[in-house]
């Protein structure tokens, strides 16, 4: 008798347990980015080791948009930077987000709203090199808001962006 209430309490602990307490998918590709720090969803060692099909497993967000950078209009694709901290459970004030080269830029929690920035990994319906400024860059909508079109949100503007840490 014993045995069976334990059976059945550990499958309604089970049934009832909250999707994200699952663990994180594994990547299978090339690792784009890795982020660390204050988040709750992991699947390495303290990090989130993204690839493209874990980061285009999220909620696709795409921003038509002009940038400082390029000429004209351009399409980006990617995972709004808002679903990206709620999905990974990411917490603190500060995103420390650093790029290939090591360039560093510090975002605060508080850009990641609805209708913000994303991560994006294609442009104009094509995955980002480096040399075209990927594999991920993070792109504001600036023809959207103008409070996205200042120095301040430009500097954050990082390309070749392949890591991020959730600082306090």
């Amino acid at each position: 008798m014993l045995r069976t209430t334990l059976q059945a309490i550990s499958i309604i602990t089970c049934l009832s347990a909250p999707a994200w307490a699952q663990d994180m998918a594994a990547p299978t590709g090339d690792v784009m980015l890795t982020v660390t720090g204050n988040l709750e969803q992991t699947n390495g060692e303290g990090a989130a080791l993204l690839d493209l099909d874990l980061l285009q497993a999220l909620e696709q967000t795409t921003i038509e948009t002009s940038t400082i950078w390029t000429e004209g209009k351009q399409t980006f694709e990617g995972v709004s930077l808002a679903v990206l901290v709620q999905a990974l459970g990411i917490t603190g004030e500060t995103l420390r987000a650093t790029a290939i080269n090591d360039y560093t830029v510090e975002v605060p929690l508080t850009d990641a709203v609805e209708g913000g920035p994303i991560v994006a990994y294609r442009l104009n319906g094509e995955t980002m090199s480096v040399r075209d400024k990927g594999p991920l860059w993070l792109v504001y909508p600036y023809d959207d808001n103008s409070d996205y079109r200042t120095e301040v949100i430009y500097s954050r503007s990082i390309w070749q962006l392949d890591r991020i840490e959730a600082v306090d």
